[in-house]
């Protein structure tokens, strides 16, 4: 998949809301005709009018959006490149019945999908909530295990299903909480730090330096191209951490967009 397809997709999630909208509206005219027959029923029309035009100039917005991204994408092969390579991801969620995570390569490839793991085969995480990051080619790398309500924490498992560590979130207060990362003996490794009011996500080591980010609003002007929402968030990774290094520090993905939203 590349972006161009997400924006389609979303259109036709678009579509399908103004489409249904519709449905509602339709039944109150014919009942309103066929058995009540008085004119101030019609009002009750308006808000699924209004939300079904909406919903339609959306799906317009996001069809020409995605047009002109598919004439600016450069038509190549995809590369065989492993997301935990590059150095910056951008993060597109679509929030539907089964919402999804996309992370998708500067040029336009997807680069992986984070989303809701549905196989019983799987004992250790059989009974609970459970993410999984794929690929491009749809293999999964990593699982995300969530575990409890108030306090949260997300158990980080790869690809053989080896724990790699936790993210732990601890609410401290109103709108406060704070969230360290523990590897798979128990030790401190980081933490996360961010803004309540924006998205700015700062991943730390054991000693407070920055290795990763999640910021909106920070996209270089040169991608706007093929993602023309300046507001798109960028997540960025320091080459000095592995691949399981990331994937560990991943998890507060699942936080940030399966959880807090």
């Amino acid at each position: 998949m590349k972006i161009n397809e997400y924006y389609r997709d979303t259109a036709n999630l678009n579509l399908n809301g103004s489409i249904a909208a519709l449905c509602p509206t339709i039944m109150i005219i014919v009942i309103n005709f066929s058995i009540i027959k008085h004119r101030e029923i019609m009002l009750y029309t308006i808000p699924f009018l209004m939300y079904s035009l909406i919903s339609f100039q959306l799906y317009l917005f996001r069809m020409r959006q995605s047009i002109a991204i598919s004439k600016n994408i450069v038509k190549s092969e995809v590369i065989n490149q492993s997301l935990f390579e590059a150095r910056h991801l951008l993060v597109m969620y679509m929030n539907t019945q089964s919402s999804r995570l996309h992370l998708y390569f500067s040029d336009g490839h997807l680069a992986g999908v984070i989303k809701k793991f549905r196989e019983k085969s799987w004992k250790p995480l059989r009974l609970s909530k459970t993410y999984a990051l794929y690929n491009f080619d749809n293999e999964v790398l990593g699982f995300f295990k969530v575990k409890g309500r108030k306090s949260i924490m997300i158990e980080v498992y790869n690809r053989n299903n080896n724990l790699l560590g936790r993210l732990e979130k601890k609410n401290l207060g109103w709108r406060k909480s704070q969230k360290e990362l523990f590897d798979g003996f128990g030790r401190y490794v980081g933490a996360i730090e961010g803004s309540s009011v924006f998205m700015d996500e700062k991943i730390l080591d054991q000693c407070h330096q920055h290795v990763g980010r999640l910021r909106r609003g920070w996209m270089p002007l040169e991608w706007n191209q093929l993602f023309p929402e300046p507001n798109t968030p960028v997540l960025s990774f320091r080459e000095i951490l592995s691949e399981e290094d990331k994937l560990l520090r991943m998890s507060f993905l699942i936080n940030e967009y399966f959880i807090e939203r």
